[in-house]
């Protein structure tokens, strides 16, 4: 058997060649056209995607106004593809592509499942929306004020200035508290009266101190509760409602128990502090000490002392302070209106 020459055939090979570049530039005039029908089919759908049509779809949302656009502009270009491939006759190398995109589409879900998934929460959330910017929320066990929802975390900041990002899945997942929401918000706080007092009047003196707090409102009127009996009081727990729009919640409730406490005092109600009866073990040094009810001392083995009263300062302003206006502004100027969240929207 004769071996093949080794020897490279140069007119050969440069006969082939030359048969491929005229094939090629016989079949240029149909690239070309099937190349001008995807470039036009981009320009319709980026004409489309900018049509007032779209911009009702998504009126009160901006993210779904976006969605919307994008996928009328991809849409539209991916027929002007096909177009092309049926122009270059080409037909089998569609089902071939679409069989690669699915294949394709599982891997990257797969490989980018947390951005999928936070995501189609955004989405999700910026149609439902559960709460509007500057509310005070609390979700996971994180408060602060809402800055933003963007398409793949909401953004917080805390009562203590801090800046945090709360990924959208879990923002969905989650238990949301919003105590803006409702723009009266209920404080409470418990005293301990003293067992042989009337318990009735301590609960009316509470009541009318109450109502004299700046920022406690009178529907809801303010109520006093009988909880418990302690071992040397009995637990007495005062409550009021405070209107957010216009006073500040903690400021409200720290100045009610001061009011509450300074009534009790005026009327001579008994605070009594926690009473332990000492027991004394006559087999040796040891003492220990028991909880429990005893008398109070007579006035004979404890005199008492009357205090000077000092003249109690000017009332503390419970209004609305704003701590954090200045910074959600500064948060939300900076991301220049990229926000998924509308005032106008209607909520959950």
């Amino acid at each position: 058997m004769k071996a093949p020459d080794p020897r490279l055939d140069a007119d050969a090979v440069l006969a082939r060649l030359m048969e491929d570049v005229e094939r090629w530039l016989a079949a240029a005039p149909v690239f070309l056209i099937a190349l001008v029908v995807i470039v036009f089919a981009w320009m319709i759908g980026g004409w489309l995607s900018k049509r007032r049509a779209l911009d009702r779809v998504g009126r009160h949302n901006p993210f779904l106004r976006d969605l919307a656009r994008t996928t009328v502009r991809w849409a539209v270009t991916l027929i002007g593809v096909v177009i092309a491939l049926e122009i270059l006759n080409a037909t089998a190398m569609v089902g071939a592509i679409l069989g690669t995109a699915g294949v394709l589409g599982v891997a990257l879900g797969f490989a980018f499942k947390d951005i999928l998934e936070n995501y189609l929460a955004g989405v999700l959330l910026s149609l439902r929306q559960p709460f509007s910017p500057r509310d005070l929320v609390e979700i996971d066990g994180n408060q602060g004020h809402v800055i933003a929802l963007t398409s793949r975390a909401t953004i917080l900041m805390t009562l203590d200035g801090n800046h945090l990002r709360l990924p959208n899945a879990l923002v969905f997942r989650s238990v949301a508290l919003n105590y803006t929401r409702n723009p009266t918000r209920r404080f409470e706080f418990d005293v301990g009266i003293g067992v042989e007092e009337d318990l009735v009047h301590a609960q009316h003196v509470g009541i009318d101190a109450l109502r004299t707090v700046p920022g406690v409102v009178d529907s809801p009127p303010p109520r006093a509760l009988v909880m418990a009996l302690g071992d040397s009081s009995v637990q007495m727990r005062y409550h009021g409602w405070v209107d957010q729009r216009s006073h500040d919640y903690l400021l409200v409730r720290s100045e009610a128990v001061r009011i509450v406490k300074e009534a009790l005092d005026t009327e001579n109600v008994d605070l009594p502090e926690p009473i332990y009866r000492l027991k004394l073990d006559g087999a040796g040094p040891t003492v220990s000490a028991v909880p429990g009810p005893a008398a109070p001392p007579s006035a004979a083995e404890a005199p008492s002392v009357e205090r000077p009263k000092r003249p109690s300062g000017p009332p503390i302003d419970t209004r609305s302070t704003g701590d954090l206006t200045e910074q959600i502004d500064q948060e939300v100027r900076k991301r220049g209106g990229a926000d998924l969240l509308d005032h106008n929207t209607p909520l959950e």
